[in-house]
């Protein structure tokens, strides 16, 4: 099955996980857990937006950076930008922070507020190069969406 399809039929399925539920760490647990589970991502999880710093928040994969500023790696650049970013080469993106050397692609998703301020991101790593494009961009910011706190 090709990505599309599987996006197309895990998101119903992220929506009732996530619906009703008001805890964005126990929504971050298992959004990540069915991705990663799905996908076999390298890296799955999220940052959360704490005291002006990305702190790590939920994910599936090996150990991960704790702390990313404002500005610094694809995660804190995405926030920064408030925009997705998809890196096919971590390797060729300024100030990437190499939490691992296993990485070679990654994507970035912002996450928002109800009022749309960033809260968090969406990170996902691939240990191949060139993992994701525009049908991962565009499916994953609607999982972004299903994360909206306030």
């Amino acid at each position: 099955m090709d990505k599309e399809k599987k996006y197309a039929e895990l998101l119903p399925q992220l929506a009732a996980v996530v619906e009703g539920e008001q805890d964005m760490i126990a929504n971050m647990a298992n959004v990540s857990a069915i991705l990663q589970e799905e996908f076999h991502f390298w890296w799955t999880g999220f940052y959360r937006v704490l005291d002006g710093m990305l702190v790590l928040g939920p994910f599936q994969g090996p150990m991960a950076c704790t702390r990313i500023a404002k500005g610094k790696g694809v995660c804190g650049t995405s926030w920064m930008r408030d925009e997705t970013i998809v890196v096919p080469d971590v390797h060729l993106f300024p100030g990437h922070i190499a939490c691992s050397s296993v990485s070679q692609s990654e994507i970035v998703v912002p996450i928002h507020d109800s009022l749309g301020n960033v809260v968090g991101v969406l990170d996902i790593d691939s240990e191949h190069l060139a993992t994701f494009d525009e049908v991962d961009k565009k499916w994953l910011e609607q999982v972004a969406d299903l994360l909206k706190g306030d």
